[in-house]
C-alpha cells in the first residue's frame, strides 16, 4: 500500500475516532440529571411554585351612587341581597356598610343607607349586625362607592408578574418561572368554596326512593339502568344535507 494511502486511512480513522468521543461525551452529559431534591421539584411545580394559600380576608362590594340619587334602585337592592345572602351562607356574622365623607355624593349616600340596610335584613343579617362606618374622601369633587364588606375565608395566590431570570437564555428544559402562575389565580378566584382546597365536602345523603327502584327491579331480574337509546339529544342541522 502506497504511503499517502496509509495516511489518508489513519486520518480517516482518528476523524471517526473523535466523532464517537465526542459523541460519548454529548450521552453522558445528557444522562445527568437534576438529584429529586425539594428546590429541584419547586422549580418545575407550578403548584409549589404558585400555591394556592387559604387564608382569612374580606370579601367586598363596591356601589356606585349619583349625586342625585334619593333612593337604592331595585337591582342594586337585588344585588345587595345577594352579596348578604353569600355572606350568610359563608359564616359572615357582621356585614360593614362603608360610606364615603367629604364626597360630593355624600347626601345622597346618606339618603340610599336605610334601603342598604334593609336590602342586607333580606339577605339574612339582622339589625344588630350591620355596622356602618366612613371613610375620608380627600377630593370632593367626586362620587365616591359605597362598600359593603364582610370577613370571610379566601383562596389567593401571590401576585403575578415576577421574572427572575430571561426566558431567551434558559435552555435547561425547563418551565419558565411564571408558568401556571395565572391558572392558580383563576383557579383559587372561580372555586365556591375556599375549603375545597384543604379538605374534601362530605358525601351527600343517598337517594332513598332511586335506590328502593334499583333493589326492586334487582329482584325482578329487570335492568336497573335507565334505557338510554343511541342518537338521543343529537340532531343533525338541514343545513348539512
Amino acid at each position: 500500500m502506497p504511503s499517502n494511502a496509509r495516511y489518508i486511512r489513519s486520518g480517516r480513522l482518528a476523524g471517526l475516532g473523535l466523532i464517537i468521543l465526542l459523541a460519548g461525551s454529548f450521552l453522558a452529559g445528557c444522562q445527568q440529571t437534576t438529584p429529586y431534591t425539594t428546590e429541584a421539584l419547586a422549580a418545575n411545580d407550578f403548584q409549589l411554585r404558585h400555591p394556592i394559600i387559604v387564608d382569612e380576608g374580606t370579601e367586598t362590594l363596591d356601589l356606585p351612587v349619583g349625586s342625585g340619587m334619593r333612593r337604592l334602585p331595585p337591582q342594586m337592592a337585588a344585588a345587595v341581597s345577594s352579596f348578604a345572602a353569600d355572606g350568610r351562607r359563608r359564616g359572615a356574622s357582621v356585614m360593614e356598610i362603608i360610606v364615603p365623607s367629604g364626597s360630593a355624593n355624600e347626601s345622597a349616600v346618606h339618603s340610599i343607607t336605610p334601603g342598604l340596610r334593609s336590602a342586607i335584613k333580606r339577605g339574612g343579617f339582622s339589625g344588630k349586625r350591620i355596622v356602618t362606618r366612613s371613610y375620608p374622601v380627600a377630593d370632593p369633587s367626586i362620587s365616591a362607592p359605597v362598600r359593603l364588606a364582610y370577613p370571610t375565608i379566601k383562596a389567593e395566590v401571590e401576585p403575578c408578574g415576577t421574572w427572575p431570570d430571561d426566558v431567551a437564555g434558559d435552555f435547561a428544559n425547563t418551565d419558565y418561572y411564571e408558568f401556571g402562575c395565572a391558572t392558580q389565580t383563576n383557579l383559587a378566584a372561580i372555586v365556591d368554596d375556599p375549603a375545597d382546597f384543604i379538605y374534601p365536602r362530605a358525601q351527600g345523603a343517598a337517594d332513598q326512593q332511586r335506590r328502593s327502584t334499583v333493589f326492586e327491579k334487582y329482584r325482578k331480574g329487570e335492568r336497573t339502568a335507565s334505557d338510554y337509546k343511541e342518537g338521543d339529544g343529537a340532531t343533525v342541522s338541514d343545513a348539512a344535507n
